[in-house]
Parts: C-alpha cells; structure tokens; sequence
C-alpha cells in the first residue's frame, strides 16, 4: 500500500462576499478533488489542539501523525533544523521575517504592509541577512538566511519567555501592541529598529522600489522555540516517508522525523511553484520504495495572507488539475494499492489574512472506493457528520484503517 497526503496550505476558508458568499473550494474547479470526494469518505478533522495557536508547524504535525501538545518545542527550531543549523541545548531559535513596515517616523507608529517583504527573493534576501549578521551577529546573536523572506535567528546560551507576535497575524496594521515583550523583549525590539535604519536604504531595497517593487527594510523576530525531538516516522508508523515542500518549516518537520526531504526544482512556496514537478518528484519517490509521500504546497495559504481571493482559486485549481489528477492517473496505472489524503492543515480567510483553528474538510480516498458522496468543500465536510477530534487520530485511521 502507498499512502500520499496532498496538503493545500490554508485552503480552507469563510465565505467570500465577492464571490457570492462562497468560499475559494466552491467555486474553483476541482473537478478531479469533487470526483475522489464522491467515492471515498469527506469530513472534518481538528488539527489545532485547544490552548495552541494555529500555525502551519502545529497543523502539519498533526496531520503526519504527531501530537503538538506532547512534541512541539515551537516553530523557529523546525526551520532551523532545515536549514542544517545544529542546535545546542541552550540555544533559542527565533523566526526571522524581512517584512516591509510603512515609513512613519518613530518605529512604534509604522504599519505592517507586508510580512514577507514583498515576496523577495532568495538572492536578494541572502545580501540583506548578511548585512544583519554583519551588523548584529555576535556572541550571542547568529542570523541564518534561508528561502524568500524566511530566515532565523540563533540566539546561544539563551531561555525562552520573550512574547512575539506573527508577522502574518498584523497585515495592514499598526505594529504599536504587537511588538515583542517579556525575557528579551527590549533587545529584540533594538535589533527590530536597528535593522530599519540598517535596510531602508540598503541598495537591495533601493533597486526594488525602483523596480516598482516594496521595499524588505525590517527584521521581524518571532516563534521562538528550543530544539525539537520528533520520533521517528518509520518508527511510529512502520513505513519510510518523504517530504516535498518548498518551505524550511515543513521540510525541518522532515528531517526532524528521520523521512527523505525531496527538493524539487521550480518550488517556490506561491502560486507561481511548479506544481507538476512536485507530482513528479512523489511518484519518483514512491517508485523507489518509498511509502507514505507528504506533498505540501504552500500557495493558498500565501495568497490567503495577501487577501488574494483570485490567485487563492488558481492555487486549488492547480493542485486538483496537476496533483492529484497525475498521481491518480500514476497510481491507478501501476497496479497497486493506494491511499490519498487531500486537506488543508488549518484554514486561512481571505476576510482575515491570518490563520484560524477551525476544524478542516478532508477526502481520503482508497483504491477502489465506490462511494456516492458529495464534492469537497467546508459545507459538505461539515454536513457528513464524519469528524475526527485530531490530526493524529485522522493519521491513524488513513495508515491503519485497512
């Protein structure tokens, strides 16, 4: 048997006014997704625990299986486990967003107009947290680049305590009650209004607003956390696993569990990744003897952050027409068994721009189901009364059910 989830990150969502009061699963076209849904099982699962912030670290832990209450140590250490940071016991791992902040004077009264900066570059992001770690990297202080806007902050022989805010969680507003406080709050606000002096200017960020482009000209520190310790995927669950995913987060999920981080070529985390090669790269995997395949893609949760209700439907359409049309297709054409796992980790409103911990619409479909269900969307999963209290438990059900 071969198990393959298919994660559209945020996916899930409210009704959109502006598109008649539905949500971006009804109206995309989806007609592979809608077809699955038909003839296996659709319902809901609750991937964020009570008391847990809904963040894609929390949800994707739990949909591979892993309970957050008992294994998360926070999100930062994930990624810095990606990026091949070693991690010493009393080090913090911290979050380090380059977001663009409006130009008011005094640093407290700025706005956050864009917590990815613009959705710079990788190229151009390395020029900017060199010029960080140059300035600030110390003793203590160890700034790590690493994909897009993402990067991290090692903060050596240090305690967790300090309070952080999102980035993600403030998009279009005012940063004044969302700035860092608690253990080393005061130093990391400094580094903060620091870095805006240090960047504004910078001839990366001169080039982008030349570029009609916006300007990467702060630090935003966030998601602190300790090292991580995941058991073993192969261990819990009695299979070899494989991660595709373009971002640092999911791919330390990988690694931290001991399954193959496949990097694919043309995976950018947005709506412009290349989907099929992602399909690729899973069917490759499984064909060399690889079991259970977690293939994240990163899009419409961005497109939900940016309130980009279009680009949001694209994204799904994507994964129905070049995911899980050729891994159905590869699948069946092979001859064996198989077990697919569409669903979002946590839904991500375009109302909001944030992340939200309601429950989340799954397919799982099994080779060979004839059910006569219901096309996929938050509606009908709602409707199907099927509900699972946790990712793990929806995790156990999908690899253990038959």
């Amino acid at each position: 048997m071969k198990y393959v989830v298919i994660l559209g990150d945020g996916m899930a969502d409210y009704p959109v006014e502006a598109l008649g009061g539905k949500t971006p699963l009804q109206v995309a076209r989806k007609p592979h997704i809608d077809e699955l849904s038909r003839l296996g099982e659709t319902g809901l699962v609750k991937t964020v625990p009570d008391g847990m912030k809904p963040g894609s670290d929390v949800a994707n832990l739990a949909v591979m299986g892993y309970d957050p209450q008992k294994c998360y140590t926070g999100r930062s250490p994930l990624e810095a486990l990606s990026m091949g940071v070693k991690m010493a016991d009393d080090d913090i791992a911290v979050r380090c967003n380059l977001v663009t902040l409006s130009d008011e004077k005094d640093y407290e009264d700025k706005r956050m107009l864009d917590y990815s900066g613009g959705e710079i570059s990788t190229s151009e992001a390395a020029l900017l947290i060199a010029e960080v770690q140059k300035a600030f990297g110390d003793e203590l202080h160890e700034f790590v680049a690493g994909v897009s806007y993402r990067h991290c902050l090692i903060r050596h022989r240090s305690l967790t305590g300090t309070n952080y805010t999102p980035p993600h969680d403030i998009s279009d507003k005012p940063i004044k009650g969302h700035l860092p406080s608690g253990r080393y709050g005061e130093e990391a606000l400094a580094l903060m209004k620091a870095s805006y002096e240090l960047l504004k200017d910078h001839p990366v960020n001169k080039k982008r607003v030349a570029e009609g482009k916006r300007p990467a000209n702060s630090i935003w520190l966030w998601g602190e956390g300790t090292r991580p310790s995941l058991q073993n995927f192969k261990e819990r669950w009695g299979m070899q696993g494989a991660v595709i995913s373009a971002v640092d987060l999911v791919k330390g999920i990988g690694k931290g569990a001991g399954m193959r981080v496949i990097e694919v070529k043309g995976a950018t985390g947005n709506y412009d990744t290349d989907f099929s090669a992602k399909a690729r790269a899973a069917i490759e995997a499984l064909d060399s003897g690889v079991d259970y395949v977690y293939i994240h893609m990163e899009a419409p949760d961005e497109c939900g952050h940016q309130g980009d209700v279009s680009h949001k439907i694209y994204s799904i359409e994507q994964i129905d027409g070049k995911v899980v049309k050729y891994l159905k297709e590869e699948l069946d054409g092979r001859g064996g068994d198989y077990s697919l796992l569409i669903m979002p980790d946590h839904p991500t409103p375009i109302c909001l721009k944030t992340h939200v911990s309601d429950p989340v619409p799954f397919v799982l479909y099994r080779k060979g189901d004839k059910g006569s269900g219901v096309p996929y969307d938050e509606e009908n999963a709602k409707k199907s009364g099927i509900y699972f209290n946790s990712g793990e438990e929806l995790a156990r059900h999908f690899l253990r059910g038959r």
